[in-house]
């Protein structure tokens, strides 16, 4: 046996291989698998696992989630009504949304120091909202043809 290679189950767990145990051990929860002192316990044992070995045993006896099969079967039918259902235009409008509260934030800010001087000040906010404006309109108007969207 290479001394550099690690047996899969003595490898260290990560984030990732603790949380999808996690998620498990929940799909068994509310399929009423597991009581919740159970769970506890077991989710305990899952954010201490150290290596993956000691994630195999907490869910060794319970079976796949019903949620998992389901998901993994209507995903592609679920993915194509989404996408008929989402507008191309859809990014756009939220970046006009973000300009919008940005254009908020900025009046806002210009109206206090207004009120402070005791005179309008020149209004500085047309400026960047200007070109932030600009940007956006370039994009709807030359559209990114490499990825197919407008960003």
């Amino acid at each position: 046996m290479d001394e550099e290679h690690v047996p899969p189950e003595r490898m260290r767990a990560s984030d990732s291989d603790r949380d999808s145990t996690a998620a498990r051990l929940a799909a068994a929860l509310t399929e009423g698998r597991l009581d919740l002192d159970e769970y506890q316990r077991r989710l305990d044992l899952t954010m201490r696992a150290v290596v993956r070995g000691d994630l195999t045993p907490i869910t060794a006896d319970l079976p796949e989630p019903v949620l998992v099969a389901q998901e993994q079967k209507g995903d592609t039918e679920r993915s194509r009504d989404v996408s008929s259902l989402v507008s191309p235009w859809k990014d756009w409008v939220d970046e006009w949304r973000w300009w919008l509260g940005g254009a908020i934030i900025m009046t806002g800010i210009w109206t206090v120091t207004s009120v402070m001087a005791g005179d309008p000040l020149t209004f500085w906010p047309l400026v960047p909202l200007g070109i932030w404006a600009a940007i956006l309109v370039a994009a709807a108007v030359w559209p990114d043809e490499s990825s197919g969207t407008r960003n």
